[in-house]
């Protein structure tokens, strides 16, 4: 019987003459677990074939087989981003892979999906010399190429099926915390304070007339390029300001840069972007960290409760300090918009300095007094 020769195997997959009560198969040869995870991958494709590819095509999604991915940059929450090209050109690519893990449910996975579709909606009809431009994403990315040191193969493994993944233009300068961090001893000339400042402010400028609000405005979202212009970045939690400021509500943001009426858990509307370019304002200036000895819920309080705000150095010039003080109001409505901030920074004379003095100077200068309110 030719038929038979192929064991098991042959028998599974064969020509309908052998009967399913002729079979006989040995438990202890049957790898279950390899099983499990060939029917997951299976079912995993049969359900995108037939979601995703049903669904018309966005303007945004991009050719994956023109995308190379090279190495890994920096890895989060959720996903890990990579350096590499599309098309020949430097590109950033954040690859997102929310729910393989096992603890997110179908539910939170769709969800997250839902969020980064919003994020590409928003971020694709951007154009600003002071937005990170993006290049494209896709809402699937189990054929990207993966760069990965476990691989047994070429050296490449492969995304789940629910991984997503966007590709932006690649900023050689990394972050502006990072650039602030390398200045922490010997600080900033205040033209450089200035310039910074000026593309951060004529940024978010834009993205309020697009009627975007970014929503979690630090330094660690803002990136550099080769020739120090600061770029907006991250548009994880950006989202259209809603007509009714009664509908946009909840703790959006990082701690140190949320608003007050952010952090009591009150209506907010894209003045919660100028508190926030407050406090990065003087962590420009002053190269240093907001608040650095209290916890996340100290801060939380006092910034509510007692009106806490950085220290603004004594050698800070009032046109700059007026700045920050304004912006970080604890009042949302005398905050000013965006535009007045720019036209505010471009009158600032910066000719006859005004920056920072560095502690190894002779000259120092020690401008930090004790503490005080806004």
């Amino acid at each position: 019987m030719d038929h038979q020769e192929g064991g098991v195997d042959s028998k599974v997959g064969g020509t309908g003459s052998i009967s399913s009560k002729d079979m006989i198969f040995r438990a202890d040869k049957i790898d279950l677990k390899n099983l499990d995870i060939q029917l997951e991958k299976h079912f995993s494709k049969v359900f995108y074939r037939n979601g995703e590819s049903q669904r018309p095509k966005e303007e945004w999604e991009i050719d994956l087989s023109k995308l190379d991915i090279r190495y890994v940059v920096a890895q989060g929450t959720y996903g890990t981003v990579y350096r590499g090209t599309y098309d020949n050109q430097d590109v950033a690519v954040k690859v997102l892979d929310w729910g393989e893990d096992g603890i997110a449910t179908s539910t939170e996975t769709a969800a997250l999906r839902a969020s980064f579709r919003q994020e590409v909606a928003v971020w694709h009809k951007l154009d600003h010399p002071n937005v990170t431009k993006f290049v494209g994403a896709s809402m699937g990315a189990s054929n990207l190429k993966i760069p990965s040191k476990n691989s047994s193969d070429d050296g490449y493994g492969s995304h789940p099926s629910k991984a997503c993944c966007v590709v932006v233009e690649y900023l050689a300068g990394g972050t502006l915390k990072q650039f602030l961090i390398r200045n922490t001893r010997k600080k900033l000339a205040f033209k450089v304070v200035i310039q910074l400042a000026l593309d951060l402010s004529r940024g978010l400028s834009y993205l309020h007339s697009k009627k975007i609000v970014h929503r979690d405005v630090k330094t660690e979202n803002m990136l550099l390029d080769a020739h120090r212009n600061l770029k907006i970045a991250d548009f994880g939690v950006a989202r259209v300001e809603a007509q009714n400021p009664r509908d946009m509500t909840g703790e959006t943001g990082t701690l140190g840069y949320m608003a007050p009426e952010v952090l009591d858990g009150k209506p907010y509307n894209r003045r919660c972007d100028v508190y926030s370019f407050g406090i990065c304002l003087w962590e420009i200036y002053c190269c240093d960290m907001p608040y650095p000895d209290l916890s996340f819920a100290d801060i939380s309080s006092a910034v509510v409760r007692h009106n806490l705000r950085p220290d603004i150095p004594r050698c800070c010039p009032s046109s700059l300090a007026n700045i920050m003080r304004k912006c970080w109001d604890g009042n949302a409505d005398k905050r000013p918009e965006m535009d007045e901030v720019v036209r505010m920074l471009e009158a600032i004379d910066t000719s006859k300095g005004g920056g920072m003095i560095p502690d190894d100077q002779a000259s120092a200068c020690f401008c930090f007094g004790p503490a005080r309110g806004p």
